[in-house]
């Protein structure tokens, strides 16, 4: 947990740059109200400066210049969806703070020194001008790392209520070898262009000779070689969208060892093997993906009835003069992407291999 606690706030040294006229606000206006509990301007502006930092630091080299003019969602900005998100996650910390009590959970000695540490930290590593433009004070940034604390402790709590049982049943993921006969190819660019009509043809020919190869008894992968093609493995189920739908509804009906029909896409034809009904090691790794995604529910829909039994009352007014187009704030020190090292997720694995084939990842 200690260790946690000081992750809040070490990449909170922080680079601000102001980009025009700053929204005037005093430190002890209040943003929201929650039960009888006031978020002041300074603390709420200190965390959105704190999450503001770190899309700076990790999007806007996607994003652009005017990411927090850029549409998020439809009708709505980065700047405002980011937000609306931000004030829910004030609401929700002080929320939980509240209820510490009914989950018997607390902050130890150890950890509000922590805190007091990281805070004071803070202080004598960023200038006085930069921590006023984010409302940096001592006082604000040990109210914001003690409600994340709290948050942590308070998920953790929440989570472990989760049921964790998930049956074979539930969890099962098939496997498949597959081979993809794109309708695509690269020009001397290196852009991806379509085939002419002709060459589509004669390339959904070549794969209805592998398929009936394969399916009179011919080894998959020797078929494959013989042809050049490649040949893909791929765990499924029946919600699976990559690499292709069509192909994934037509695998998901066979029985091991059977082999589909060509699979003719807007990029290309597939022709998959199905290995297992069963793939063990893939349908463990599913388990835990939804005993996650039932703890991430559990812990969402706790902190939304508690918003709903609360009375929340928000500070438009004071809430409006946070904008993040006023001031840039950046992490300092950013050595490396944070998420450089991590192991390539499923996700990601999937959009490229859709990418590859032409098609557009779910």
């Amino acid at each position: 947990m200690k260790k946690k606690i000081v992750t809040c706030i070490l990449a909170g040294m922080l680079t601000v740059s102001s980009l025009a006229g700053c929204s005037s606000f005093d430190a002890d206006d209040v943003v929201v109200t929650v039960g009888e509990q006031k978020i002041t301007a300074e603390v709420a502006n200190f965390y959105a400066r704190y999450i503001q930092a770190q899309y700076e630091t990790y999007y806007s080299a996607y994003l652009g210049d005017n990411m927090w003019d850029s549409e998020a969602t439809k009708g709505k900005s980065y700047e405002e969806s980011v937000k609306a998100a931000v004030l829910e996650d004030l609401e929700d910390m002080v929320l939980l703070e509240q209820h510490m009590g009914d989950y018997d959970v607390s902050l130890s000695d150890e950890e509000k020194q922590v805190i007091k540490d990281a805070a004071k930290d803070f202080g004598e590593k960023n200038p006085l001008e930069d921590k006023e433009k984010v409302s940096g004070s001592d006082q604000a940034v040990e109210r914001v790392v003690t409600l994340m604390a709290v948050q942590m402790k308070m998920q953790e709590v929440i989570e472990s209520t989760a049921e964790t049982e998930v049956t074979d049943e539930e969890a099962a993921q098939k496997s498949m070898q597959y081979v993809n006969f794109t309708y695509k190819i690269k020009d001397d660019e290196g852009y991806y262009k379509d085939l002419t009509d002709k060459e589509k043809s004669e390339i959904k020919a070549k794969a209805e000779d592998f398929a009936k190869a394969v399916k009179e008894g011919k080894d998959f992968e020797a078929c494959a070689k013989e042809q050049e093609m490649e040949v893909k493995d791929k765990t499924f189920d029946a919600l699976s969208a990559v690499p292709s739908e069509e192909l994934i509804e037509a695998a998901d009906k066979l029985k091991e060892g059977e082999v589909t029909d060509v699979i003719e896409t807007d990029y290309g034809c597939y022709v998959a093997k199905v290995t297992s009904l069963l793939d063990r090691g893939a349908t463990d790794e599913k388990k835990e993906s939804i005993v996650e995604d039932r703890k991430e529910e559990l812990y969402l829909d706790t902190c939304k009835k508690l918003r709903d039994e609360a009375k929340i009352e928000v500070n438009d007014e004071v809430w409006d003069k946070i904008s993040f187009k006023d001031i840039k704030v950046t992490l300092k020190d950013v050595e490396k992407d944070p998420y450089a090292n991590d192991v390539k997720t499923d996700d990601v694995a999937d959009a490229e291999e859709e990418a590859e084939s032409g098609g557009e990842a779910e």
